[in-house]
């Protein structure tokens, strides 16, 4: 279960600010954008909708390994990052969390193109927060993963 309308004040605009704060700096090399965030139930949201975070991640071959596929290192750091902010979304701020755990479960490889992640709160508690990403290929909108995560909320 989660909350049915997350604290709005957590916005694009702060978004945007806490990725060049907060972040890593190996992460901010990886040129992500946060592309949307999203803290209340849009009009028309299907029954079941959930707060989140979209994020890009462009594509680079630095990011590559042998054969030009994106890395799932890459991949998984994309997804940890976008959970990072679905979660200040639910939370209607940025406040410190570890990631507990996360799995992923890689599709199909993505090559030459950016990476979409969509970031989604399954539950948000007190303590803990349970999400789940998928992550699709932007130019052709197929999934290239899908993770599933818990944070402990510090």
């Amino acid at each position: 279960m989660h909350q049915d309308k997350a604290d709005a004040s957590f916005d694009l605009s702060a978004a945007t600010r806490l990725l060049g704060e907060a972040l890593a700096p190996w992460v901010l090399d990886l040129g992500l954008s946060v592309v949307a965030i999203e803290t209340t139930t849009p009009a028309g949201a299907p029954d079941g909708w959930e707060p989140g975070a979209i994020l890009r991640m462009p594509f680079s071959p630095r990011l590559c390994r042998e054969g030009g596929a994106v890395s799932g290192q890459a991949l998984m750091a994309l997804a940890d990052t976008a959970m990072v902010f679905a979660v200040a979304a639910a939370s209607g701020r940025y406040r410190p969390m570890t990631t507990v755990d996360q799995t992923t479960h890689f599709l199909r490889p993505v090559a030459a193109a950016d990476v979409l992640a969509d970031a989604r709160i399954v539950r948000h508690g007190r303590t803990m927060s349970f999400g789940r990403v998928t992550l699709v290929n932007a130019a052709d909108d197929k999934p290239v993963a899908i993770v599933t995560s818990a944070y402990a909320l510090l």
